[in-house]
């Protein structure tokens, strides 16, 4: 039944991933892949586009491919599959807080809990990046097609106006919006 794994892997998912939506991001997408929900191309579009929107990534996520998958009913199973592990976690949490607040063991667990998920948010970048500039595979080929010089062209704007000139995130996501419409405008004009 659709709806009990859409609630279950989105509940694994929020269980077994410490460091927010970014260290989601491996686990999600070799899940979502995996069983067919969406494409690699869908999914990493989303992740952009669920980024760009109020709330939670991982609800955004959790929400559209439950969405995509089943319906409003199967937003909803995902959605509740993704935030449960967290509410159940800082139930717990918020009940033994003082207990184990000054724990070696706690501090230790925490401290080996940081570079895993530092890995993992590279390692989705990276699986991101080559969706996005080598989504026919690693050539020559895919790096002279007109989306992935646009890309490029908007990357290195989106990093110049954030770190050089410190413009607010929202501002360089209404540019690279602005920029990747007028791309797509290009590229159906000049094909």
């Amino acid at each position: 039944m659709i709806f009990l794994d859409l609630f279950l892997t989105f509940f694994k998912i929020g269980i077994t991933t410490f460091g927010g939506g970014y260290a989601m991001i491996p686990l999600i997408q070799s899940e979502v892949v995996a069983k067919g929900w969406l494409s690699e191309t869908a999914l990493v579009n989303f992740i952009a586009v669920s980024e760009s929107t109020p709330g939670p990534f991982a609800v955004n996520i959790a929400t559209y491919v439950g969405r995509v998958t089943a319906g409003i009913f199967g937003a909803l199973c995902a959605t509740l599959g993704v935030v449960l592990p967290s509410f159940i976690i800082i139930l717990i949490v918020a009940k033994f807080y003082k207990k184990f607040k000054e724990s070696k063991t706690v501090k230790g667990a925490m401290t080996g809990l940081r570079p895993a998920v530092i890995g993992l948010i590279g390692a989705a970048l990276i699986s991101m990046l080559a969706t996005v500039f080598f989504p026919l595979g690693f050539s020559l080929k895919a790096l002279l097609t007109w989306d992935a010089a646009a890309s490029v062209i908007i990357l290195a704007l989106a990093l110049y106006l954030g770190m050089a000139k410190k413009l607010s995130p929202i501002i360089i996501i209404l540019i690279s919006a602005v920029l990747g419409i007028v791309s797509g405008y290009l590229q159906m004009i000049l094909v």
